[in-house]
């Protein structure tokens, strides 16, 4: 049974992470890179503070400050592999507990199918990303953020209810037990996720807009491949066990 759910976490998360860094790099890199450049101040947002005041018409209008030509970047297949390395132990780490989840699942009687999997991923994906994302939703460089360890807690207090309550709305045969994932899915969000007094970000909120939701569907995929795997993985060992 451990060799079946480390293997069965192990595969499911390669193949998420994969997904999960492809994409990344696909539709998300773009904008971390171009995060970095107001960050740096290689350019300027026109509602962001400049160091210095801008000396052209164009750099106004555009937003662009005037700085020599770049290098291009040497180390993109060191970011990959960096990134890559990252997610895939994330995604391998989840991938334990939702195999762990399926494990005790089929041992309660509950069928395992692909579309099993399928729900328990979208449910991961509302668990870690979606849910949380309400309170502290993912940020670029450059973005001034509350202290990090209380933002941390809030986190991992609102995914563990999150998940506690999905489970309760799958599982719960009783009004009562329903009535309390309702409580567990609102208490993080009544509570309220650290936050600033006001914003004095340098990057321009349409670039983060975009940000937002292009991490959300990326996750959302990872997810979602991570519990088709998962449940794939999980059945074929027990089809050869």
């Amino acid at each position: 049974m451990t060799t079946r759910l480390f293997t069965s976490a192990l595969f499911a998360g390669l193949l998420a992470g994969l997904i999960a860094v492809l994409l990344q790099f696909t539709f998300v890199e773009s904008l971390i890179l171009e995060a970095e450049d107001y960050e740096s101040g290689a350019k300027v947002h026109f509602a962001g503070g400049a160091p210095e005041p801008v000396a052209h018409a164009e750099t106004a209008l555009t937003g662009v400050a005037e700085h020599p030509a770049e290098e291009p970047d040497q180390g993109l297949f060191s970011r990959f592999a960096l990134a890559f390395s990252a997610v895939f132990i994330s995604y391998v780490g989840w991938a334990l507990l939702l195999v762990a989840g399926l494990a005790i699942a089929a041992r309660s009687g509950h069928r395992i199918t692909l579309q099993t999997g399928l729900l328990w991923g979208v449910a991961g994906f509302a668990s870690v990303n979606l849910l949380p994302g309400i309170g502290l939703p993912p940020e670029l460089p450059g973005i001034p953020a509350a202290d990090l360890g209380a933002r941390q807690l809030w986190w991992l207090f609102t995914v563990v209810a999150s998940a506690s309550a999905l489970a309760l709305f799958a599982y719960g045969r009783t009004p009562v037990l329903i009535a309390a994932g309702a409580v567990l899915v609102i208490a993080p969000h009544v509570i309220g996720a650290p936050k600033l007094d006001g914003f004095a970000g340098i990057v321009p909120p349409e670039l983060s807009a975009e940000f937002v939701s292009r991490s959300l569907a990326e996750t959302m995929a990872a997810w979602v491949t991570l519990g088709l795997a998962a449940a794939w993985f999980w059945n074929r060992k027990t089809s050869a066990a």
